[in-house]
């Protein structure tokens, strides 16, 4: 069980929207959900855009000189990403009202999907400090990739639309021409691992890939250390029989499937190749540092999540 801080009702909300995300919502059509179900007494709620990830990151800075309280953002795993790095190590609280294509960080702490729900949901929330992965010193929140799952991102990109059904398009037509490479792996200093040609090398900080595909089950937001769930090629055929028990809690308990708890993760790649980072494809060399910044990141969730 992830430990909860104490209950906290934000004084000063600042809403920033994505109006591109994967299922935006317009403007107008926000304001109205939040009139009708986040009460507004002695509370100042205040509004912007986020035109891009510069525009977001200039705006969330003016918000933390202006003293808001919690930034909310609507938007996707993308923009966690993007707003969330501005406020590590800072007295503001990052709330999600999922409008992306698969929120994997709403799906985790349990966030509803439909934003009316997630507004009331959100108004009655308790403020929590959770980890932050960082990938060369670049934080990720939900989840970072490097195999044949980083590659799906890609194809994925060039989809002209979102949503799980594409996301499944991109990762069968990625597989036809992912080629794979020796990844060497040292956990936290002293632990050796190598992986020959892995299909699957995903690190999580929570248990969600997006979309209710669990890929890290175990994975807790609190607890100081990352999951780090890979895979081989030749597994690949058990993987995609069982690709169901992603979405029941069990693909981790695949005898294919190797999950190791770590704090520090240093990498060394054949090839310098795109990596995923919370949905986003990112670019990133032959060798890697993965660190842990616990609780680095406060975040507003529901008041009776998990």
């Amino acid at each position: 069980m992830e430990e909860s801080a104490p209950g906290h009702v934000p004084r000063r909300v600042r809403i920033l929207q994505n109006p591109r995300s994967g299922t935006g919502t317009s403007s107008g059509n926000l304001q109205d959900r939040f009139a009708r179900h986040w009460p507004s007494q002695d509370i100042d709620i205040s509004w912007d855009i986020s035109r891009d990830i510069e525009d977001g990151r200039r705006k969330v800075d003016q918000a933390v000189r202006d003293g808001i309280d919690t930034i909310l953002i609507a938007g996707g795993d993308g923009m966690v990403n993007s707003i969330g790095a501005q406020l590590v190590h800072t007295p503001v609280a990052l709330g999600v009202l999922p409008t992306g294509s698969g929120n994997g960080f709403a799906r985790h702490f349990g966030i509803p999907l439909d934003l009316a729900k997630a507004i009331a949901v959100l108004a009655r929330g308790r403020h929590q400090r959770i980890d932050v992965g960082t990938v060369d010193g670049r934080p990720f929140f939900v989840t970072c990739s490097l195999a044949w799952d980083a590659a799906i991102a890609q194809r994925f990109e060039s989809f002209p639309f979102r949503g799980v059904a594409p996301y499944f398009l991109a990762a069968a037509a990625e597989l036809i021409t992912y080629e794979d490479q020796p990844i060497h792996a040292v956990l936290d200093t002293h632990r050796c691992v190598e992986f020959p040609n892995p299909i699957l090398f995903t690190i999580a900080n929570l248990s969600q890939y997006g979309g209710g595909a669990q890929i890290a089950p175990q994975a807790r937001a609190d607890d100081g250390w990352m999951e780090l769930v890979a895979a081989l090629r030749q597994d690949l055929p058990a993987l995609l029989v069982n690709i169901g028990r992603l979405f029941n809690g069990t693909f981790d308990q695949l005898p294919q499937v190797m999950t190791r708890r770590f704090q520090r993760l240093d990498l060394h790649r054949a090839q310098a190749t795109p990596i995923q980072i919370d949905g986003e494809l990112v670019g990133a060399g032959r060798d890697i540092e993965v660190r842990v910044l616990p609780r680095a990141l406060k975040v507003l969730v529901p008041a009776d999540d998990r």
